[in-house]
């Protein structure tokens, strides 16, 4: 009952900068932390950008490769989460994925639900 998707991928040249969009849909009681991920050719899904909140503060986590380059935001209102990419560069190309943990209600522990991936390419 609970979607992620995901837009905003896209072919751009070095440099260059996209914006990610994700919008969770469905029933739930929270979403706890919404992310983005990526995965390369032949490898694993690995973090890009998180934000967690936490009752007393909020936490963002960054990959360091990204640090300085990606912004990641969230608008609870809307249930959604973007990722600002500034200056990309071909080593970024992958497919991104939206993450979130998700409680459906106030009972149950939260967890982990995928949206089904944007393809980002950057070219020399």
């Amino acid at each position: 009952q609970v979607q992620l998707v995901e837009s905003g991928g896209g072919l751009v040249q070095a440099g260059g900068s996209l914006r990610l969009s994700c919008t969770a849909s469905g029933t739930f009681f929270s979403i706890n932390v919404m992310g983005w991920y990526r995965q390369f050719p032949g490898k694993q899904r690995e973090l890009v950008a998180e934000f967690t909140r936490w009752y007393y503060t909020n936490d963002i986590v960054y990959e360091d490769s990204v640090k300085g380059r990606f912004t990641i935001s969230r608008d609870n209102a809307k249930n959604m989460v973007y990722l600002q990419m500034n200056s990309l560069k071909p080593e970024d190309t992958a497919v991104y994925y939206c993450g979130a943990k998700i409680a459906t209600t106030r009972w149950q522990q939260a967890i982990n639900y995928w949206g089904q991936g944007t393809q980002v390419i950057v070219s020399s």
